[in-house]
């Protein structure tokens, strides 16, 4: 196994920088997601650690072995591809294989190997079909299959999933995450679908136009997001953001917004802050809803309920933008057809500066 160190890593086309001096480090066994919209860089960062793109500056190192002009066949590395990158004419064991025929292995070896694979992928009764005869989410174990059998120092994953439906795409996160546990291969799995982050990711790093945003575990980032993009991108719903201006409260300070006054957490960075603009930061999740008995309540108007079983999303509009509550519905079904408006925790509502959108610092949140 091997850890991988990105160290001021840069990647440019022509004249045009699309990496802007990466730093990362990956420990041995770890799983390690790298996330954002498209065109941020992930994939591009991934293509570069593989080899499959040339680093245009800063050094690339994997198991303490410098790899910046090492070729890809040389790396020790293993990549599972957004769509399959399987041989249609071989079957499914010869697919498998394929790589242990090129290092020239014996048959005995490789035949070992593919049956062992198959038995952990549960391809045992399909290796003699070939690609076309098999589901997406079989062909996605195939081309695992292909990079576990190499037994490489680092698993690298680019979209496995995305062009699998809803159902396997959750069936696939399952197995992949059951693999890690298993064989405890270091990897580094590139998606756009914050929900593959979170339930994957060991730590999450959330990338946007060519930088880094934040590295930390899931709940790290879902609970203490560093900027707004970081708060809106993780979560889904995203965290829902209001406009507001920090004033002095007695003990602690308030937040106040349309006639609104909402108490914040008496930290220091707020208290000083007195008459700063800022946006709230407020999870759908951490909303407690109110009806017109609740004096203190921010009122909303409620466009829509979405009862989805034990839960629903109320989705309401505040300054003129969507707003979004998740909450439960046992119980409280009579009191959801009533609802005018919420309250919110002080602790659980994070305070961002409106112009640069970073999060005020002393803000932390533990899960």
């Amino acid at each position: 196994m091997a850890g991988v160190s990105l160290q001021g890593i840069v990647k440019t086309y022509g004249g045009l920088q699309v990496v802007h001096g990466i730093d990362l480090e990956v420990q041995e066994k770890e799983f390690v997601v790298l996330v954002g919209p498209s065109g941020c860089g992930k994939s591009t960062t991934l293509r570069m650690i593989a080899g499959l793109e040339e680093i245009t500056d800063g050094d690339l190192t994997i198991d303490d072995r410098h790899v910046n002009r090492v070729a890809p066949k040389d790396r020790d590395v293993a990549m599972v591809f957004q769509n399959y990158a399987l041989y249609p004419h071989l079957n499914v064991a010869d697919n498998i294989a394929f790589g242990l025929r090129i290092r020239k292995e014996s048959k005995e070896a490789i035949a070992s190997s593919v049956q062992e694979v198959g038995d952990i992928l549960g391809l045992t009764p399909y290796l003699e079909r070939r690609p076309a005869d098999l589901s997406g989410g079989q062909r996605q174990r195939v081309a695992m299959g292909r990079a576990i059998v190499r037994r490489p120092k680092v698993f690298l994953f680019d979209e496995p999933l995305s062009n699998l439906d809803a159902k396997l795409r959750t069936q696939m996160r399952a197995e992949i995450k059951r693999l890690h546990k298993r064989l405890g291969v270091t990897s580094i799995y590139v998606t756009h679908d914050q929900i593959e982050a979170m339930t994957l990711a060991d730590r999450i790093v959330v990338m946007h136009d060519g930088r880094i945003e934040q590295i930390g575990t899931p709940m790290d980032l879902f609970l203490n997001p560093v900027n707004t993009f970081v708060a809106e991108f993780l979560g889904a719903p995203p965290m829902n953001m209001i406009k507001a201006t920090i004033a002095s409260g007695g003990s602690s300070p308030v937040a106040e917004f349309d006639g609104n006054k909402v108490p914040l957490a008496p930290i220091p960075s707020l208290q000083n802050a007195v008459g700063r603009d800022v946006i709230l930061g407020v999870r759908p999740e951490f909303v407690t809803v109110a009806d017109h008995t609740v004096p203190d309540r921010v009122a909303v108007d409620v466009d829509l309920i979405e009862t989805l079983g034990s839960e629903a999303l109320v989705h309401a509009s505040l300054q003129g933008a969507p707003f979004v509550i998740r909450t439960e519905t046992v119980g409280q079904m009579r009191l959801l057809d009533n609802i005018s408006g919420f309250t919110i925790e002080p602790h659980l509502i994070r305070v961002f500066d409106a112009q640069t959108g970073m999060a005020l610092p002393g803000q932390v949140m533990v899960q």
